[in-house]
């Protein structure tokens, strides 16, 4: 079978530069599975994505399908022939339905008789009729949000579509892609190149481009020059280019032939805060900004151009008049709210709706307050500065600034803090309120900075839970899975021996309308914690920890997550050790022995008079051993110690199986025996139920 290489080119106006790396990626992808659904073999599949251009070049893809052989069962012999051996209705029905003769069809032994059966071979159909529908239904699939329509056509795609190849080897294929005719030629550079290019060849595509068209087709190529030029650029001005990994697939979107410039502006300017600058420049210019070896920021910038200018001094010239007014705005910005203290803004806050039933960004303020003093005491922090950062938390939101650069928020609180002459932790925890804003983020580094992002990250988790608007598998309005994992994190990763339950309880006190009912407090209570606790699994499946020792765990239902952490990992090594799977087994049984048994059967203590055989009295005297070795291990936390000790027991428990019958007839010696297991699992039930360990 013979083999060509493929090559489609979508060509557009400017794709939307941050969604060119994913709809390259899916595009491809749809393509791929459309050939593999089809049974078509190809060695490989490269991907490439510019601003004008989806493409997508498949090397050695065969020419036409394999042969696929067909067979269709009809009638059992025995119902297929009349009792003169003619034909039935029912074999000759078959026989039509297949389009053949009841002479073609063959009979088939199996274990349950014998059957008619029709076999033939469908030859495979030609590779090249079969990618038109391949690559539509590969467009169709692409993630766009909203398609757009242009001038009288009806077809819909994420941009204009200009122009558009289908070549198999030499070969155009024959067909109509989104409203175009395919064919073979693309179109270089706008600006360079404003020409059409013929492609003869799919292999000849990106070299063609680069060498007539001066467009770098390959995403990743482009992005590895632009990261190379922006790097080497900085250098001139003896920097280091702080690349930001989103920006640099941005401006690789964003450019076919990129050449990095770099400018320079006012140092006036370096009076105000870095990052106000850097999210002017990044957001509204796309430029990376540098620093200098101590990671201090450098009056410089870097753009990448789209074209190679004969004058490349007139276009950073350019670029030096359009970010001069930007940064102007945010020293304006700057010196303009510094009139303003942060405290005094705290009132401006009220008119600002939070959500409807809890009220203004004003009473959540005024509520975390109140419950990031009540979490820094429990952490050994200062109280009055949590207080004081968690009143203060939401001022910098009503800033000139942070109006205007909403991504400043918290950062702004910080500054604005110390130029108020607030403690330097207060000032800190404002921006500390935040974290972690994503996963892998850094944590507060303060005990005040960690009282405030539980507190804030809290009072949304019980407000929202409070009025029964939890989140859905679709819709998380107010992000509580990721407040809750920040939450979780900050605890476990920064040693805090907080519990859950009480946090929650001293929010639901700060709610006065969710307060007032008792019953509706603890229901409250449980759900949030259950909801925070759940969290824990994806966290734990993340690290490679089995479901079944989150699960162990979870059934114990520990409410302090730094506990909760620890007997993960305890169980974790548990679950290692040659003896945990007979154990596991063994407190299975002994849970499925108990759970038959009513609680007020079971003896609050052992007696050991009516320990009769060795196996039992063996057993007892382990337990008791283990128990005042375990005990004290368990109470300090040291859960790994512990169940490894518990690991020796498992001979006593597999003799006392083998030779003890536990539902003995004396009622007397059965209710012992029954306590004797009790203790044994309730050992075990200090650090997780193992038996789930055996599912």
């Amino acid at each position: 079978m013979s083999a060509q290489d493929f090559l489609v080119e979508i060509g557009t106006e400017e794709l939307p530069p941050k969604a060119l790396k994913k709809l390259s990626t899916a595009f491809s992808d749809g393509i791929q599975q459309g050939l593999k659904s089809a049974n078509l073999e190809f060695t490989s599949v490269e991907l490439f994505a510019a601003p004008r251009r989806l493409a997508v070049r498949v090397n050695q893809l065969s020419d036409t399908q394999p042969d696929n052989n067909v067979e269709k069962r009809g009638p059992a012999a025995k119902a297929a022939f009349d009792a003169d051996g003619n034909p039935t209705r029912a074999l000759q029905g078959f026989a039509r339905s297949c389009g053949a003769s009841v002479d073609q069809l063959e009979t088939m032994e199996t274990d349950k008789g014998a059957w008619l059966v029709y076999r033939s071979v469908q030859a495979g159909q030609k590779t090249v009729e079969l990618l038109p529908e391949i690559v539509t239904k590969s467009l169709a699939q692409l993630p766009i949000p909203k398609r757009m329509r242009w001038g009288a056509r009806r077809v819909e795609f994420v941009r204009p579509v200009q122009w558009v190849i289908m070549l198999s080897g030499s070969s155009v294929i024959d067909c109509e892609i989104l409203g175009h005719k395919a064919g073979n030629q693309t179109r270089g550079h706008r600006f360079h190149c404003n020409e059409i290019l013929t492609i003869n060849n799919p292999s000849e595509y990106e070299s063609t481009l680069l060498e007539k068209g001066y467009v770098i087709a390959d995403f990743e190529a482009r992005r590895t020059k632009v990261r190379a030029g922006v790097t080497a650029i900085a250098e001139t001005v003896n920097g280091h280019a702080v690349i930001d990994e989103n920006l640099l697939d941005e401006v690789t979107a964003l450019n076919e032939w990129p050449i990095p410039l770099i400018g320079r502006f006012e140092e006036r300017f370096l009076e105000v805060p870095a990052e106000a600058l850097i999210s002017s420049m990044k957001e509204h210019q796309k430029y990376f900004h540098v620093v200098d070896a101590n990671g201090k920021m450098l009056p410089n910038f870097i753009t990448l151009s789209n074209i190679e200018s004969k004058d490349p001094a007139q276009v950073i010239a350019g670029n030096e008049r359009v970010i001069r007014p930007r940064l102007a705005d945010a020293a304006f910005f700057f010196e303009t709210d510094k009139k303003q203290s942060l405290e005094s803004r705290v009132e401006l806050l009220k008119p600002i709706v939070f959500q409807k039933q809890l009220g203004s960004i004003y009473d959540k303020v005024q509520r975390t307050s109140g419950l990031a003093g009540k979490i820094a005491v429990a952490i050994d922090g200062e109280e009055q500065l949590a207080k004081r950062a968690g009143l203060l938390l939401k001022s910098d939101l009503v800033s000139e600034m942070v109006l205007e650069f909403t991504d400043l928020q918290g950062i702004m609180g910080m500054y604005y803090a110390q130029y108020d002459g607030e403690p330097e932790e207060v000032a800190i925890a404002l921006n500390e309120q935040y974290m972690p804003r994503f996963a892998g983020d850094q944590l507060p580094s303060t005990k005040t900075g960690c009282a405030v992002a539980i507190a804030d990250k809290l009072d949304s988790l019980v407000g929202i839970f409070g009025i029964k608007q939890p989140p859905t598998g679709t819709k998380d309005p107010f992000a509580l899975r990721r407040s809750s994992l920040g939450i979780l994190r900050i605890i476990v990763e920064k040693g805090l021996n907080l519990d859950l339950a009480d946090c929650i309880e001293w929010s639901i006190a700060q709610h006065g309308e969710l307060s007032a009912a008792s019953p509706v407090v603890d229901k409250l209570k449980d759900t949030v914690v259950d909801y925070m606790l759940d969290r824990f699994r994806a966290w734990y499946e993340e690290e490679g920890i089995p479901a079944e020792v989150f699960l162990a765990v979870h059934a114990r239902r520990p409410t302090r997550p730094l506990d909760f952490d620890q007997r993960i990992k305890a169980v974790n090594q548990f679950r290692q050790l040659p003896e945990a799977a007979a154990l596991a087994a063994s407190n299975k049984r002994v849970s499925n022995i108990l759970s038959k048994v009513h609680a007020n059967d079971l003896a609050a203590t052992l007696n050991s008079d009516l320990l009769e055989l060795d196996a039992e009295k063996e057993l007892a005297s382990a337990i008791a051993e283990q128990a005042q070795k375990v005990n004290p291990l368990f109470a300090a936390g040291n859960y790994s110690e512990a169940l490894q000790s518990l690991a020796s027991l498992r001979p006593s428990i597999d003799r006392f199986f083998d030779d003890v019958m536990v539902m003995a007839d004396d009622e007397a010696v059965k209710i012992n025996r029954l306590a004797l297991l009790n203790q044994l699992r309730s050992l075990f039930l200090s650090a997780a139920d193992i038996s789930l360990l055996s599912s």
